[in-house]
């Protein structure tokens, strides 16, 4: 006999009495000597239907929080109803929800459970429905909850009382629901919110069963993905359904979760409207981020970068976009997100430092093309960047990483920084950089130079280009020249002097040996070489006019035409 058939004599009456479905089968039977009957599908198995017997025949039997799911279907399947006795199963078991079951959270919660194992009858009973309600009813109107998030309080001060007692919230409610289902756990939270629980107060709850779900993923490494295609597939759907349920609010999750909801997005490959989602609500918190929320790895191992490099692009161009509405507006509409405020200055400031701690960080990746790096590097908005020196280091350290570049790609590649904001220190390394093209050598020295004209005629401080002295002055900072300044600046102008000329040499040699390669029989070019210029501009440098240092005169000039060498 299978294990789905129940075979019950029906000598023993009360059992027919009590369930109409029984009485059913035996009146539509044509077999008056029938010994069994099957009934498939009883909702809760044999064990459903054996406590459904035991309560037919008086045998000790309880009602409990563990049995009153499977009970209450079995008895709904059953027709234990009062057409047949008054206060059968269904009546008792409908009492005990009422009375005891749906009364505490944790009870509620246990039914719901269970009630998940016997859709669709625990829906067709409203079981289901009933517990939901019963446990946004509790959470929504417990003391506690209601002191710390229902007020008529801000945002913000909501936000703290969140913020400080955490715990507490987590540990009473959150916990609990971590067991449903997505889709029953989803409902859950629409209920809530239908009774007035704020969006932002469901972060933690959001949060803990989004880690309880997601767990086991590798996240944080490359490769192929190890995990079951309907394991894969299930967890597509617990996130898909987790980002459809965060609260539009800034700053109600922290951007280290949703940057470990992408992470998790890109390992199982949801849907880009999902990614996408996530890139926006990360980029309306980036002054918030750390280097390790964008050290996104990459997900493909085709000779690809090591990290996602397009994904933190897109996310700084969303960024760019939202600052540039707010510098314009003063505020953003958008249809999904509540409008973050306009953004300070200061919050540039710490996306533009952010921003180039990550390109040093990706530079020394050899698979990183000159394209990327340029073009991640000239997003980084202008007024972010209040010195240049986070840009040389990544410069760099990409041109250590890359050393086949051709001079021009290394030049392409210099042109991302502006010279005269580098800070002392980043001049004198810049200096002796061999990697550098000698134009931006020259550059460096040449500026440096001329801030400590500056310094010394009492404009600026030296160490501090002109563009950085401007800004310190318009917060309101002062400098004092301390009064050993003057002779330190004259023996580091000195050094410099030496430098530049050891530079002028060096572009000596390399003009005498252009002249001494043969011509042959080409025409001149008319117009003076690079080197020529910077020699020239070089000479009429105020720093050049030492009585120490004369410049050579030639006793015979060459012809205009024939002249390679620098003078």
């Amino acid at each position: 006999m299978p294990p789905s058939t129940y075979t019950r004599c029906f000598k023993y009456f009360p059992l027919i009495s009590r369930c109409g479905k029984l009485r059913k089968l035996i009146s539509q039977s044509n077999d008056a000597q029938i010994s069994y009957i099957e009934i498939p599908d009883v909702p809760g198995g044999p064990e459903a239907f054996e406590l459904a017997a035991r309560y037919c025949y008086g045998l000790n039997f309880e009602i409990t929080t563990e049995n009153i799911a499977t009970l209450r279907c079995a008895a709904e399947y059953l027709e234990m109803n009062e057409d047949y006795v008054i206060g059968n199963l269904i009546s008792q078991t409908e009492a005990f929800l009422e009375e005891v079951a749906l009364m505490s959270l944790s009870n509620a919660v246990n039914v719901l459970r269970k009630s998940e194992e016997l859709l669709p009858i625990s829906e067709k009973v409203k079981l289901v429905s009933r517990c939901i309600d019963a446990i946004a009813y509790i959470t929504c109107n417990d003391s506690q909850l209601c002191l710390s998030l229902r007020g008529e309080s801000s945002h913000e001060s909501a936000g703290a009382s969140l913020a400080s007692q955490p715990k507490a919230i987590v540990e009473w409610w959150a916990e609990e629901l971590t067991v449903l289902r997505i889709d029953t756990f989803q409902r859950v939270l629409v209920a809530m919110k239908a009774r007035g629980l704020k969006e932002y107060a469901l972060g933690p709850l959001i949060m803990l069963y989004a880690q309880k779900s997601l767990r086991g993923l590798d996240i944080f490494g490359r490769g192929r993905k190890r995990i079951e295609p309907k394991q894969e597939h299930e967890k597509r759907v617990v996130l898909e359904t987790i980002v459809s349920l965060l609260p539009r609010e800034r700053n109600t999750m922290s951007v280290s979760f949703l940057s470990m909801l992408l992470r998790a997005a890109i390992y199982l490959e949801t849907t880009i409207a999902c990614r996408l989602d996530l890139e926006k609500r990360m980029a309306l918190q980036l002054g918030q981020a750390v280097l390790d929320d964008l050290l996104i790895p990459s997900s493909s191992c085709n000779g690809d970068t090591i990290f996602d490099v397009d994904t933190v692009q897109r996310i700084l161009m969303n960024y760019l976009e939202l600052e540039a509405e707010g510098s314009r507006l003063g505020y953003t509409t958008d249809d999904d997100f509540i409008s973050p405020p306009p953004l300070r200055i200061s919050d540039v400031e710490q996306v533009g430092r952010l921003m180039e701690i990550y390109l040093a960080e990706i530079a020394s990746d050899q698979n990183l093309s000159l394209v990327r790096f340029i073009g991640l590097a000239e997003l980084i908005p202008e007024q972010a960047r209040v010195t240049e020196d986070g840009t040389y280091r990544a410069i760099d350290i990409y041109l250590k990483a890359h050393p086949s570049l051709s001079d021009a790609e290394r030049k392409r590649v210099c042109a991302l920084m502006d010279c005269q904001k580098l800070s002392r220190e980043a001049c004198a390394h810049a200096a002796q950089n061999d990697r550098l093209p000698v134009q931006i050598v020259v550059q460096v020295l040449y500026y440096e130079q001329q801030r400590l004209r500056d310094a010394m005629s009492g404009g600026f401080m030296y160490g501090d280009s002109p563009a950085l002295s401007l800004k310190e002055t318009t917060l309101g900072t002062r400098y004092h020249n301390p009064p050993d300044e003057l002779s330190r600046l004259r023996r580091e102008n000195d050094d410099l002097k030496m430098e530049v000329l050891k530079m002028k040499m060096q572009l000596k040699e390399l003009g005498n040996r252009s002249g001494s390669i043969p011509s042959a029989n080409k025409p001149p070019l008319p117009k003076k070489s690079f080197i020529d210029s910077v020699s020239k501009k070089l000479g009429r440098l105020p720093f050049m006019r030492s009585d120490s240092v004369k410049p050579t005169k030639t006793k015979a000039k060459p012809p205009k035409d024939r002249r390679h060498s620098i003078s």
